[in-house]
């Protein structure tokens, strides 16, 4: 992935979870509920870097409540 493109589905989560007031620690939690093993330090270090596995971006975006993605959003 370019870093381009990292970029981009980096700021795309973030986004969301700005639209939704769901802060870092929540989504932790909310990840934790899915099996998902992560912190709010762990959730800020992932999308500070922007790189993350596709699996992490779909359950934080299900976690969020994000149920369709417009690619040509990211």
């Amino acid at each position: 992935m370019t870093d381009d493109r990292a970029t981009r589905i980096r700021q795309f989560l973030k986004a969301e979870l700005k639209r939704r007031n769901i802060t870092y620690e929540e989504l932790a939690r909310r990840l934790n509920e899915f099996g998902d093993r992560e912190t709010k330090a762990s959730v800020a270090n992932k999308l500070s870097r922007g790189q993350f596995s596709a699996i992490f971006l779909v359950d934080s975006l299900r976690a969020i409540g994000v149920e369709k993605v417009d690619l040509e959003d990211i």
